[in-house]
């Protein structure tokens, strides 16, 4: 019964997007049996889940690991004790990690798949891929039988910035997927023009690895350019993010990470799905995407070997939307702001 749970283990081992898609069925657990959630998650994202507002306490499991360290690893889990156990990856090492924990209830997902299944008790629900991730794992409370609250992501994240000048523009120009990425002079070209436009100081941000790429685009702007590339945490990211006046991004964990920060998010779509994988449900974002027959494809790299259907998307289009965007919500920021003096 759900009444009787009172601890709860959601195993979400990765990455940045699905970990974010799982946080409205986090809400919808915390609010409904009023348990204390823990999250076990590869050490690369411990940091970030530390912020999630409902979770209690992160525990971590190495993304690679040999078998005797990984078996190791297991029979360390079995020391937990839990009254329920979620697993919202759905593959056969989530659902080990899960298996391994002592819970008289494991949860697997309705899209699980490499034979996870059979080391739950329950799936969550039917099958159903036309949808967005985070009502996927909203099957989660359905299942429970709790309310399902509208979509929310309690992320908490320190300030970053203090009396920068606005509009802030961020660019996150590169995605894990070669086919996600649109072109480096693009995003260039739109970053100049917004800053001719509307003065925007911009904000290049990405991983350690992303450096030189987004050095590339740092050198064709002039005006103000921060580069961060490989200088923050993800914490640090989110609230660098919170604080931006319009964030443009392939489909990437930080992109889904600056629409849950509430940024609003201009996002660029090829070969994914944004139905499936969009912007999450319920945050201030606009899809812009490419215009082959061939998408969504959902491959790594680009059977033409051009990344045709990301340079169908052009800067004129993407500089319109940009250009509304932050009038819009310049204008909703200031409509929203307190008059001088009042707190």
């Amino acid at each position: 019964m759900a009444e009787n749970i009172r601890r709860v283990l959601v195993v979400k081992l990765s990455s940045i997007g699905d970990l974010l898609h799982a946080l409205p069925a986090v809400r919808c657990l915390k609010a409904g049996l009023q348990a204390e959630i823990d999250w076990i998650v590869h050490p690369a994202y411990a940091e970030l889940a530390g912020c999630f507002a409902d979770v209690s306490r992160v525990l971590e499991f190495p993304r690679r690991a040999s078998l005797l360290e990984f078996t190791r690893r297991l029979r360390a889990l079995r020391l937990e004790q839990y009254d329920l156990v979620a697993d919202l990856q759905g593959i056969l090492k989530s659902a080990l990690v899960a298996r391994a924990v002592r819970s008289p209830r494991r949860i697997g997902p309705s899209f699980h798949r490499e034979f996870s299944s059979f080391f739950y008790t329950e799936t969550a629900g039917p099958r159903d891929k036309n949808r967005h991730a985070v009502f996927e794992n909203m099957d989660l409370a359905r299942c429970l039988g709790l309310p399902l609250l509208p979509p929310a992501y309690p992320v908490s994240a320190p300030l970053q910035l203090a009396g920068e000048p606005s509009p802030r523009v961020a660019l996150l120009p590169l995605s894990r997927w070669q086919s996600k990425n649109w072109p480096l002079m693009s995003f260039a070209r739109v970053a100049r023009e917004l800053q001719e436009a509307r003065g925007a100081s911009v904000y290049i941000m990405g991983a350690a690895g992303e450096q030189a790429a987004c050095a590339r685009i740092e050198s064709a702007l002039s005006g103000r350019v921060v580069n961060l590339a490989g200088q923050t945490s993800l914490p640090q990211m989110a609230g660098l993010l919170r604080e931006m006046d319009l964030v443009i991004a392939n489909d990437s964990g930080p992109m889904h990470l600056a629409a849950v920060m509430g940024a609003p998010v201009l996002a660029l779509y090829g070969p994914s799905d944004p139905v499936r994988t969009g912007p999450p449900p319920g945050t201030r974002s606009r899809v812009l995407r490419g215009k082959l027959k061939c998408q969504p494809c959902f491959a790594r790299t680009c059977r033409y070997g051009d990344v045709s259907c990301m340079q169908t998307i052009t800067p004129e289009s993407v500089v319109q939307v940009a250009l509304e965007m932050l009038a819009g919500n310049l204008k909703s920021r200031h409509a929203n702001s307190p008059a001088p003096g009042i707190n």
